[in-house]
């Protein structure tokens, strides 16, 4: 039985009233493919739809996949997905999962959101923008347009009481343990341009001394090129080596995250792009190169860059939690023990580093003149908010 499964009752009660709940439940718990399922036929929902944002694509693709499987249909029945360039949705579905855009059009169309009957926040200890601007409005919705509207907010490694607080003192549900133990290894932390390097002899060291396949995270998709041309002469000649990133073709990150065929092993080179939400079957053991990337916004000159930076401490629980999925796992942090102590607590909201001109946009369009209109768990910077429209006045948007 799945971690989950023993707090689905009280979840249930909880959305039934007040009907605002946060959910904290370790990774592999079963949160993102059971809750939706377990509320989606409550008297409250009636004939409206269940709609999950995932922040990401490939997870919101394998959410919907994964629950659509375990009713026997196909995607886009019962369970279906929206994203940008890719929807599979049909007159019967009841369960929606979308990403942040696709959550973000929705409310600018129909700020009352009506037609729908619960809304969950899953993963949101990634605090992108459009997930804190997405729970704002729909805050607003419930408060003002529909009452009957659920609002349920998840994580494995949030900050749960100021969320429960913003959502007026709701009732905070914990799940306990996880499906199976871990065990972690440390190991001396590389520098940064030779993590590629470090990453890839942990790996060969795991493949020979641990069981099952393994999941490595680099910073981006350079990273991950080098490691891959450095195991290409040390790994067996039967172990599948697959990238996965953002930018891949989804059959080429369908083809990693697919088992492997019996008695084989494969190695997956990934981003943060698999941290969360994402279950890639006989998976035993992560790598985690400990390094991020993450894109900062410069009021000065306007622009966005990346910068590479050191995981923070609920990212690194959250890969970490990719290896006992399945099975007992391993995982090997690149980065000795003493520092965990050192790393930050959780990432910065997006809202408070980078560009507001698109937010700006959004709210507009959903009718809200100023941001204090609204509840936010971390408001938009004044000035960068004057900013952006500012440069939208210049556009002309």
């Amino acid at each position: 039985m799945l971690p989950i499964e023993t707090v689905l009752d009280s979840l249930r009660a909880a959305l039934t009233d007040p009907g605002v709940a946060v959910l904290v439940a370790p990774p592999g718990a079963g949160k993102t493919t059971r809750v939706p399922l377990a509320i989606v036929n409550e008297p409250w929902v009636e004939f409206r739809r269940v709609v999950m944002l995932e922040p990401r694509r490939l997870a919101a693709r394998g959410a919907a996949t994964f629950m659509a499987r375990s009713l026997g249909e196909p995607v886009g029945e019962t369970v279906g997905y929206r994203m940008r360039g890719d929807t599979r949705v049909g007159s019967r579905t009841r369960i929606e999962v979308v990403t942040e855009g696709v959550l973000g059009r929705m409310l600018a169309e129909d700020p009352s959101l009506e037609g729908i009957g619960a809304i969950i926040f899953d993963e949101f200890h990634e605090r992108g923008i459009h997930a804190d601007a997405g729970l704002a409005l729909a805050i607003q919705a419930r408060d003002l347009l529909q009452p009957e509207l659920r609002i349920l907010v998840m994580s494995a490694t949030i900050a749960a009481e100021p969320v429960a607080a913003l959502l007026g003192d709701a009732p905070i549900i914990r799940a306990s343990g996880r499906m199976f133990p871990i065990t972690t290894r440390h190991l001396a932390r590389p520098l940064p341009e030779r993590v590629s390097a470090a990453v890839a002899s942990t790996i060969v060291r795991a493949m020979a001394d641990d069981d099952g396949d393994i999941l490595a995270f680099l910073p981006g998709e350079s990273e991950i090129r080098s490691a891959d041309r450095a195991l290409r002469d040390a790994l067996p000649a039967d172990v599948a080596l697959h990238p996965l990133y953002s930018a891949l073709p989804q059959t080429d990150q369908d083809r990693a995250i697919a088992p492997s065929p019996p008695g084989s092993r494969k190695v997956v080179l990934a981003t943060s792009i698999a941290e969360t939400s994402l279950t890639i079957e006989g998976v035993r053991v992560v790598v985690d190169g400990g390094l991020a990337r993450v894109a900062r916004f410069s009021p000065q000159s306007g622009m966005r860059r990346l910068e590479t930076v050191r995981v923070s401490r609920d990212s690194a629980d959250q890969r970490c939690g990719r290896a006992g999925r399945t099975a007992p796992g391993i995982c090997y942090r690149l980065w000795p023990a003493e520092e965990d102590a050192h790393l930050v607590p959780h990432r910065a909201p997006e809202i408070l580093e980078t560009d507001l001109a698109p937010l700006a946009l959004d709210l507009a369009a959903a009718g809200v003149r100023e941001p204090s209109e609204l509840r936010w768990l971390d408001a938009p910077p004044a000035g960068a908010f004057a900013q952006a429209r500012e440069l939208l006045s210049e556009l002309r948007a």
